[in-house]
């Protein structure tokens, strides 16, 4: 039986300040334009890129915003756990749990690209367990399952 932990997520105004917290504790600051890339973040139901995120940006700001400010910001909140990467498709996701240090698992559907986070500390042991005795020291690794979800695997 796998052991998974369960979470109370956080939205809106309540997983920004959980976000702002998070961050401050890891020694950056909250800033205006940090605020308005987390809040971007956020709003996708889908992992985005540097350059959705500066769109979105751009458009509420009234004013162009770079995608490589972008990326350097992301940077951040990846090393602060309040983002995570999906490598795949070199996208991102808002944390909704960024006080608490897990792996993750990717569920990546190829056809629509929802994308579905699972903790299972079974799984990601594991992978660190073994990579530990292959003489390889894990910093956070990376699981991503390719595939169809359910709604397109139900519209098939």
């Amino acid at each position: 039986m796998a052991m998974h932990h369960h979470h109370q997520e956080p939205q809106g105004d309540a997983l920004a300040r959980a976000a702002q917290q998070t961050l401050e504790r890891s020694g950056e600051q909250w800033t205006t334009m940090r605020a308005h890339i987390f809040a971007a973040l956020a709003a996708f139901d889908k992992p985005a890129s540097a350059y959705d995120i500066a769109e979105a940006v751009s458009k509420a700001e009234g004013r162009r915003v770079a995608a490589n400010s972008v990326y350097r910001i992301l940077d951040v909140f990846v090393a602060a756990n309040l983002a995570r990467r999906v490598e795949s498709s070199n996208a991102y996701i808002a944390n909704a749990h960024p006080d608490c240090l897990h792996d993750c698992i990717f569920l990546v559907c190829d056809t629509c690209g929802q994308t579905t986070h699972l903790d299972d500390d079974l799984i990601t042991n594991g992978v660190r367990s073994a990579a530990e005795k292959a003489g390889f020291s894990p910093v956070r690794p990376v699981i991503e399952v390719r595939g169809k979800c359910a709604n397109c695997e139900a519209a098939a």
